[in-house]
């Protein structure tokens, strides 16, 4: 089966519908799948749940689905940089399920793994806690999390053949490779398309076994959140 396709547009044709749930990768801006979520935004498809880490920044990233009134709940650890994430949730006009980053990442991770719930001591006695199940291991107090699993994942990689197997590059990795085994189907957008073979095998780390369609964007931008700098000493 050939897995790559010309486009984003293409590569989620007959994917997406409404009230479907995406997982999109990254952290902040690094190592999103930019293309795919335009391509999301200009199919139109509306009432989404979204699992990100966060929803970019304003106009970039999930952003644009946010502007674009798309998105019906998030599943989140972090809003920061991004003023309409926070306004929407503010007046009421999206769902937003909190979660501590480490439980996420674990969340999704045992969603992968077939793993349907797990316990951890992180958050126990706070909100994050209420409603949950809670139970004693060796005298501690642990709160159940259930596994999370995904309609569609979306992610990106440096490198990616023809056979869907990905490798990521340096802080880019982060929820990709998690989020790659937890979508029900996976789209890989990846800077650099090469043959089957070019990758080495330990240099892997998503096997093309979880990726069902590859797109390789013309141009990527590469932005990046904070810009700190000194001035020039004369």
């Amino acid at each position: 089966m050939d897995k790559v396709f010309p486009d984003a547009t293409a590569a989620l044709a007959g994917l997406l519908r409404d009230g479907m749930t995406i997982m999109a990768g990254g952290f902040g801006l690094c190592g999103i799948p930019e293309k795919l979520i335009g391509a999301v935004r200009e199919s139109g498809v509306r009432h989404l749940t979204v699992i990100s880490n966060n929803a970019g920044i304003d106009g970039v990233g999930l952003g644009v689905l946010l502007e674009s009134r798309q998105v019906h709940k998030m599943i989140s650890s972090y809003v920061g940089e991004n003023k309409l994430f926070a306004d929407l949730y503010l007046k009421g006009e999206l769902d937003l399920e909190f979660n501590p980053q480490g439980t996420l990442a674990e969340r999704i991770r045992a969603g992968g793994a077939g793993v349907p719930a797990f316990f951890t001591k992180t958050g126990v006695g706070t909100l994050i806690a209420e409603g949950k199940e809670t139970r004693e291991f060796d005298g501690e107090t642990y709160v159940m999390e259930r596994g999370l699993v995904a309609d569609l994942a979306i992610v990106h990689a440096w490198t990616g053949d023809r056979e869907g197997n990905l490798a990521y590059r340096k802080t880019a990795r982060n929820f990709n490779p998690v989020m790659a085994t937890a979508g029900r189907i996976t789209v890989a957008e990846v800077e650099h398309l090469v043959e089957p073979g070019e990758i080495e095998p330990d240099h892997i780390h998503t096997p093309g076994i979880f990726v069902q369609r590859i797109v390789r964007p013309a141009s990527f931008e590469k932005r990046i959140e904070q810009r700190t700098v000194r001035p020039r000493r004369a």
